[in-house]
């Protein structure tokens, strides 16, 4: 019997594994970074084993020094989560021949199914081998790993080396293996995928289908099961075809059968030996822990001979800390407060006050809406995220707003070309016009001296806030009454909530100040300085890191007096697993570059300068 469990793993899902292990009486045991030393997965756990360094690779990646942290501290049994060494067949090996218990499948079945290019020749599929203009579009693909990490589109043949390069690069550094692949990209299919869990004893368990196709970078953003709008044929095909890859491995455990469906078509993608981050999706509907199943498949325990029946529909949004109308771009920072109102499941790994660094992946939670119908679990998913309270860094709460209830996934429409045609009406500023005027009427209650508004009259006050790429300003007077603005009634305010009436409508806003960052509702601002820094203006053609990260490389060949193309790649930049390509304004001149590989860079760092041409 399991008595304790070790994590390899962080974040979100070591603190989901945690808390069955407690509802099971298992003691539980975190490996943790130097970045993560005060992580809420480190703080959680009942031990705690320090992986010195912050890189992955030193880390979480570093197999040898997760089995030797398990024997110190009297683990029994490793669970690896997901991602990280969670599909590696040497970690799992190392695992068992150290007298632990693997919550895992064989080291055998991993190896025939982490590599996508074995996994493919296994279902009698293979990878492309010379690429022709005849085979364009092609994905470039990491053969180990997943999360969207080493994969590039490729729709020029001219194209296809450096996308090679690229994902090679970023495959090596997340998984520690840079193999990639080349496969047929189908345009606007559907990522369908099907669960499957399998005992010692020969029972594979099909639980349901799910749908991913709402995806950013190749990485999924809203899931849901079942998948809608499916045939009971190809349904019933795709069961069919997960319990065949399942059994084709003597697969064990909790699993995932990914596909990519095209009308009534569907390809194989990948299967990951692992569980899967929607796979809350799946409990909600099924009613069935599967980490509690995954320990007792490992204890040996058989299933029972068919699963639980299906119930009602349930939706999983990924929250992330990145600013989607900026190419995703990761964001870090304090996360202040972090709470989801409603009959809605939360699983993260951060809470109030909590640093979000630059090191690991920015999803900051899973929030998880289960109904009836689909359309009840969709309704109360948007609603429970419009009203989440998130202080913090910019996140992409309103981007999935706006998804669920956009009308091509309200009607079960979306395929995963979904953000590609929509992200710039899904991205488009919206803010409260009244937000500003409550976050100053707040501001000035709050840094009263007399507790309050004055009781004399006074001349125009004027706040300035910085709302997206907007800069508002906002007026208002003291008067013995109270405070006014033009056309808006001031019917209460203090340091954290302010009452206002406009064309006779009442709307209430709650307040929150950390420094300049201000939240009022939903919306994040930042207060200015009345009068601007005329010292803080960069020269035409500057280029600054839109994230702290890292400098992976430079273009080759690159220097000061270069001459550059509009939209060349000049340099790239790697944080929170991702990498970003840091490109050309307009065609011009090097004038200067301060940027170089390995280099660590903070936000808003001069990365270069190219001096338009003309």
């Amino acid at each position: 019997m399991i008595t304790s469990v070790l994590v390899a793993n962080r974040g979100e899902i070591a603190c989901r594994v945690f808390r069955t292990c407690r509802d099971l009486g298992v003691r539980t045991v975190a490996v943790y970074s130097d970045a993560d030393a005060n992580a809420l997965h480190t703080r959680e756990a009942d031990t705690a084993v320090r992986l010195p360094g912050a890189a992955p690779s030193e880390t979480y990646l570093d197999g040898a020094l997760i089995v030797k942290a398990a024997l110190a501290s009297g683990a029994d049994a490793v669970h690896p989560g997901y991602g990280f060494l969670s599909e590696n067949a040497g970690f799992a090996r190392a695992v068992l021949d150290a007298g632990l218990v693997w919550i895992g499948p064989p080291p055998e079945a991993i190896e025939a199914m982490a590599s996508k290019t074995r996994a493919k020749e296994l279902m009698g599929l293979a990878p492309l081998g010379e690429v022709t203009e005849a085979d364009l579009p092609v994905l470039v693909k990491a053969a180990a790993g997943g999360g969207g990490r080493g994969m590039r589109i490729v729709r020029r043949l001219d194209e296809l080396d450096a996308a090679l390069a690229s994902a090679r690069a970023e495959a090596a550094s997340a998984f520690g293996d840079g193999e990639v692949f080349v496969e047929p990209y189908v345009e606007d299919g559907r990522h369908v995928e099907v669960q499957i869990l399998a005992d010692t004893h020969g029972t594979v368990w099909s639980l349901g289908t799910r749908d991913c196709s709402l995806q950013r970078r190749h990485q999924k953003v809203i899931e849901e099961s079942p998948a809608p709008g499916l045939s009971g044929a190809l349904t019933a095909e795709l069961h069919a075809l997960a319990v065949r890859a399942a059994r084709a491995v003597d697969y064990v455990g909790a699993g995932t059968v990914e596909f990519l469906v095209a009308g009534d078509t569907a390809h194989f993608l990948e299967m990951n030996t692992r569980l899967q981050v929607e796979h809350p999706v799946t409990e909600e509907v099924f009613g069935v822990d599967l980490v509690a199943e995954q320990l007792r498949i490992a204890e040996g325990h058989a299933l029972d001979p068919e699963p639980p029946p299906a119930r009602g529909h349930a939706v999983e949004a990924r929250l992330y800390a990145e600013d989607p109308a900026r190419d995703w771009a990761p964001q870090t920072g304090r996360l202040h407060r972090l709470a989801v109102p409603g009959a809605v499941r939360l699983d993260t790994g951060f809470t109030d006050g909590d640093d979000i660094g630059v090191h690991y992946d920015p999803m900051l939670a899973k929030v998880i809406a289960h109904a009836p119908t689909r359309a009840e679990a969709v309704r109360g998913l948007a609603a429970a995220l419009e009203r989440a309270v998130i202080h913090g860094p910019v996140t992409n709460r309103d981007l999935l707003v706006r998804s669920l209830r956009h009308e091509e996934f309200t009607r079960a429409r979306m395929d995963t070309g979904f953000y590609d045609r929509h992200l710039a009406a899904l991205t488009a500023p919206a803010p409260d016009p009244y937000a500003p005027l409550a976050a100053a009427l707040a501001d000035a209650h709050g840094r009263s001296r007399f507790g309050g508004f004055r009781n004399v009259p006074s001349q125009p006050q004027l706040k300035r806030y910085a709302v997206g790429d907007e800069e508002r300003e906002v007026r208002y007077r003291h008067t013995r009454t109270g405070p006014e603005a033009d056309g808006v009634r001031v019917l209460y305010a203090d340091a954290h909530r302010v009452v206002l009436e406009a064309d006779g409508v009442r709307r209430t806003f709650d307040v929150a100040r950390y420094g300049d960052e201000v939240h009022v509702n939903g919306t994040r601002l930042t207060a200015l300085p009345r009068f601007p820094d005329p010292t803080a203006q960069l020269a035409p053609g500057s280029l600054v890191a839109p994230m702290p990260g890292t400098v992976v490389r430079v273009a080759d060949g690159l220097a000061e007096g270069s001459a550059v193309e509009a939209g060349q790649p000049l340099l790239w930049l790697e944080a929170m697993k991702m990498e970003h390509k840091i490109i050309a304004p307009g065609a011009g001149t090097l004038t200067a570059l301060h940027a170089a590989a390995g280099q660590q860079v903070s936000v808003g760092a001069l990365l270069a300068v190219v001096q338009p041409s003309g």
